[in-house]
């Protein structure tokens, strides 16, 4: 059958799923990924492995619209209010899951590399399954506006943890010396580069898209807009989360009447590409490997979450943050995919060369995060729904 055929159902299964998981007071991503769990190689078998690689540009295109809509949702009025308290939480829940993970790994298994690049693995966050849950319960509030910057952020930061854990990693694996420029290089070009793209992206499309008046025309406009920054970023191997979040960001505050029409034009769309997005996850989600987990993944879901919910708790406390976000954001950040899968990949690549140690770990590494993804994917959206309802956040957006 023809792909779309395969998309047509993913929208069907997916939109039903949603609708059932909505009725049991669980949000509608939990329902279109076991959805696509049905649909996948887990069970029914109707979307197989080489289907889902040819469909997997709506996942691109979901990350870059997630991304576009948590950076139009990020003003530097909020920004200000908030002060270096958003950056502490930042950095005290990344590096809380860093060294809670690497603690716990290194106490099971004694090997330093190990406990490293495991811990370098926690601190990325999904920001999709958070933004969509708060985009579909209407949230509004000092919670969901931490929420929104710190999914959008922190991956930078996880890119840059990995960086030097990854580099650590090999001088305890194979020994040798380290410089810190090869370190660093690579993800500050990544980081920086995003941001620069997305920024003078902001600034052409709001000086073109202000001119705009059919709501048809600023969809089109802004739909090339992501697109664009995403083929780029592609290209030159950038963040597409990153450029696209600097991308919403940079024109949300500095065209703020052309955003507020581009992000009304774009959220007019954004249901189909979720479904098909969560779907295509669902689908990738194997429960034959839950078993192979075994204790490794155990102590990192429970170090993992323990350390995001503890490090932000700790960060918003010591910033004086609101007392919504000292006790409830740590819950919004736990759901984990796309960049964690991507960084277990980078691990095969980098490790599978050095030796039988470095195959051993390279197939750890992506068997268990893959693992752990499946229950980080499903109980983070749960999470974050708990956190904003607790918040007394819901439904408070027009």
């Amino acid at each position: 059958m023809d792909i779309l055929f395969f998309i047509g159902i993913a929208i069907i299964f997916g939109f039903i799923g949603g609708k059932f998981s909505n009725r049991f007071k669980f949000p509608g991503v939990v329902g279109y990924l076991f959805a696509g769990l049905i649909l996948g190689p887990s069970i029914f078998k109707i979307f197989s492995l080489e289907l889902l690689d040819k469909i997997g540009v709506f996942n691109d295109l979901a990350l870059g619209i997630v991304a576009f809509i948590i950076g139009s949702e990020i003003r530097m009025t909020t920004l200000r209010e908030m002060g270096k308290g958003i950056m502490t939480i930042i950095f005290t829940e990344s590096f809380g899951a860093f060294f809670l993970v690497a603690l716990g790994v290194y106490l099971l298994t004694h090997k330093l590399y190990m406990a490293l690049i495991f811990g370098a693995m926690a601190p990325a966050s999904a920001p999709a399954g958070t933004a969509v849950v708060l985009q579909e319960y209407k949230a509004k509030g000092p919670l969901t506006n931490a929420l929104y910057t710190v999914v959008g952020l922190d991956d930078g930061l996880a890119i840059m943890i990995y960086a030097f854990a990854a580099a650590l990693a090999k001088l305890f694996l194979i020994g040798g010396t380290v410089s810190f420029l090869n370190i660093v290089e690579g993800p500050l070009i990544e980081i920086l580069g995003a941001i620069v793209l997305g920024g003078l992206m902001g600034i052409a499309f709001g000086y073109f898209i202000r001119k705009l008046k059919g709501k048809d025309e600023v969809l089109a406009v802004s739909l090339a807009a992501i697109l664009i920054c995403i083929g780029v970023s592609k290209y030159f191997h950038l963040s597409l989360i990153l450029s696209n979040l600097s991308l919403g960001m940079v024109f949300a505050n500095l065209f703020l009447l052309a955003n507020r029409r581009a992000y009304q034009a774009i959220q007019s769309i954004t249901l189909p590409i979720y479904i098909i997005f969560f779907v295509i996850a669902g689908a990738h989600l194997q429960i034959k490997l839950l078993p192979v987990m075994g204790f490794l993944g155990l102590i990192y879901i429970i170090c993992r979450a323990s350390g995001l919910i503890g490090g932000a708790f700790f960060g918003a406390t010591i910033s004086k943050q609101d007392p919504a976000i000292r006790k409830y954001l740590g819950l919004g950040i736990l759901s984990q995919a796309g960049v964690a899968i991507g960084l277990a990949i980078l691990v095969t690549r980098e490790f599978g060369s050095l030796g039988k140690a470095g195959q051993d770990l390279a197939v750890l590494v992506i068997n268990t995060i893959a693992a752990t993804t499946i229950i980080f994917e499903i109980i983070g959206p749960i999470a974050t729904k708990f956190a904003i309802s607790k918040a007394g956040e819901m439904n408070k957006a027009k």
